[in-house]
């Protein structure tokens, strides 16, 4: 997974991989949460987020990564982001509630 996120990165864009459904990083990223690597999860997200600004996923991933890691303020930062970003959503996604339940209990 490391070695395609690294070939997409060295890549050059296409306008049809501008839509994308997923940045190979993003993917990365989310593979390394669930394999319990925040470190190196929160580098892959903001990696994609480098090469992709204000991706939703993105951001999601990179704040939780940051609060599995203790980094409080990081992952501060990137909740609010998503909150932000999510502000005229029509529906409750996940994501969000968790956002809102942090940036609410966390100085």
């Amino acid at each position: 997974m490391r070695n395609a996120a690294d070939m997409e990165d060295r890549s050059e864009k296409h306008i049809a991989m501008e839509n994308r459904l997923s940045p190979m990083r993003e993917l990365l990223g989310e593979l390394l949460l669930e394999t319990k690597q925040p470190a190196g999860a929160l580098e892959a997200f903001e990696g994609s987020l480098k090469s992709s600004p204000n991706r939703y996923r993105s951001l999601a991933g990179a704040a939780r990564a940051a609060e599995a890691l203790g980094d409080h303020t990081k992952a501060r930062s990137y909740y609010a982001s998503l909150v932000a970003l999510g502000r005229d959503a029509d529906t409750e996604r996940p994501d969000l509630v968790v956002a809102r339940r942090f940036l609410a209990n966390t100085p």
